[in-house]
């Protein structure tokens, strides 16, 4: 499995946006996932960055922004989360 973060900006004024939806399609990907930054998930799985981005996309609309990398974990660091936060970065990512 690999660790791909998605990061988006729906960019309707606020209050059209949709997240429920588009939240709703990051959680149902196949693996197990990481959300304590508000627009940036961490996303175990055995799917590609493509195969991410194309659901994903269809729950986006006309000029927002969608961004999948495939993490390279060599190297990582983080601070100011909780300790249940940490946890799945350090059982998903190593130390």
């Amino acid at each position: 499995m690999s660790i791909f973060l998605i990061g988006y900006d729906l960019n309707k004024p606020r209050g059209e946006q949709d997240y429920p939806k588009l939240i709703d399609a990051i959680e149902a990907l196949s693996g197990t996932w990481w959300h304590n930054l508000d627009s940036t998930w961490l996303v175990k799985t055995d799917s590609t960055a493509v195969a991410i981005r194309d659901s994903l996309a269809e729950h986006l609309d006309d000029g927002d922004e969608l961004l999948v990398l495939l993490l390279d974990l060599d190297q990582w660091a983080c601070t100011g989360f909780s300790e249940e936060a940490t946890n799945w970065l350090v059982a998903e990512l190593g130390t």
